[in-house]
């Protein structure tokens, strides 16, 4: 199987559940050409090398993803997508001072040192949504619960919402549009298809109203600030000034949608994992003190993000008796990278106790996830209150049914039966 087949047959839909044998046969070649212009990186060693390679740029206007779109082409897949990451470029598509800029904006009112508390301070409210949710099942009297819908979800897009001050009311309409954008971002060869195609018009109309639901937002909060990290770009008076509008945009629209979705992903990974694997769950609810250790093992085993396409090269890189040319996209697969055997003994299994777990579930590289240490925080309080709770849960399909993008790996639905759920 060449590089170009291994690649095609991973980002079909029908291989969602289990992409991993493709990655194992693309590692063979750790650093390959799959098409014009576009490198994936499957190893380890090779893709910690380029996510510090100043050489690597994360400018979405760079990438031949852009360029395809500008001439109007459809030889990139999944390209207007992508590109409204880079109408102002956001962080996860921009490059330093830029990015180093605009990151430090936000962490400014996101994280320590200057807001330390805003994090930490989620605690009781993630804890008492997550008692609401399974108390609410509890009463329905029902035995099955999809833990997607049900429970991964609620948690981290109520979170998001207050953190940006985006409206929880208005939830129900950009659920829909973040669906369809991320069912519509098609890297792979079903973007072909006429049922992939009208997926990809319902994303661009879908990212459209999102973008302009955002717009709106942003003015209203220009001329009347209110409570939330957007408002607190807009009227920043810290060293780097206020954060245009322009940019305030972008960002909001990666901070609401990788916010909550890799999130939702993440959770229900760990609860598919740990029904996967006998034993693991009653184990790690005798023993919450393991939650922290199975979570990182997940993201190394089922990472929420597989990659990100924004990435191309500035410069000509030999690497691995590679040479990736100037401006080649190139994508970094951490999933695959997270199962290199030369690095992880026993990669494809699930153990809670792995040592030198150093793995790419939160990237790596400047672009690490700003978000990692609430997503950690959410998922570990999330875990632990159905842990404690839901007995002898149960997996009703598995695999179960898979979302569509390659970017953002999780279940659909994750439906489980369990016995009880204690009080």
């Amino acid at each position: 199987m060449t590089a170009a087949t291994a690649w095609a047959e991973a980002m079909k839909y029908e291989h969602r559940a289990d992409p991993y044998p493709f990655f194992d046969q693309l590692r063979q070649t750790p650093v390959a050409r799959v098409a014009d212009n576009l490198y994936v990186v499957t190893g380890y060693r090779e893709l910690l090398t380029l996510a510090h390679d100043p050489r690597i740029s994360s400018d979405i206007s760079r990438s031949p993803l852009s360029t395809a779109l500008t001439a109007g082409t459809d030889s990139q897949p999944g390209a207007a997508d992508m590109q409204a990451y880079g109408r102002a470029p956001s962080i996860i598509a921009s490059d330093p001072p830029d990015h180093d800029r605009a990151r430090r904006q936000v962490m400014r009112h996101f994280g320590p040192p200057h807001s330390p508390d805003l994090i930490p301070g989620m605690e009781p409210g993630i804890v008492r949504l997550c008692n609401q949710l399974l108390d609410h099942i509890a009463a329905s009297g029902k035995t099955r619960l999809d833990v997607v819908d049900d429970y991964a979800y609620p948690v981290p897009v109520t979170v998001i919402c207050t953190i940006l001050g985006v409206p929880l009311t208005d939830e129900p309409t950009f659920h829909a549009w973040i669906y369809d954008m991320t069912t519509g971002t098609d890297l792979g060869p079903d973007a072909t298809t006429e049922q992939g195609r009208a997926r990809a018009e319902k994303a661009r109309a879908s990212s459209d109203a999102l973008m302009r639901y955002l717009a709106d937002l942003i003015e209203q909060l220009r001329q009347e600030p209110g409570p939330g990290l957007l408002s607190k770009l807009i009227h920043d008076d810290g060293p780097d000034g206020p954060m245009p509008p322009e940019k305030v945009l972008s960002n909001a629209r990666l901070l609401l949608v990788a916010g909550h979705d890799s999130t939702v992903n993440t959770i229900a990974n760990c609860v598919m994992t740990l029904l996967r694997n006998p034993g693991a769950y009653d184990r790690l609810r005798n023993r919450p003190e393991l939650i922290p250790r199975a979570i990182e093992e997940v993201q190394r085993l089922q990472a929420a993000v597989q990659f990100f396409p924004s990435r191309s090269a500035t410069a000509d890189i030999d690497i691995a008796g590679t040479v990736i040319p100037q401006g080649a996209a190139i994508y970094l697969v951490y999933a695959a990278a997270n199962r290199d055997p030369n690095r992880f003994a026993n990669p494809d299994c699930f153990d809670v106790q792995r040592p030198d777990n150093e793995h790419f579930g939160w990237g790596s590289g400047i672009h690490t996830c700003l978000g990692g240490p609430l997503a950690r925080l959410e998922v570990n309080l999330a875990l632990e209150t159905l842990l404690r709770r839901v007995t002898e849960p149960r997996l009703v399909a598995d695999p179960p049914p898979y979302r569509r993008s390659q970017i953002f790996r999780g279940p659909r639905h994750l439906l489980i039966d369990f016995d009880h759920i204690t009080d």
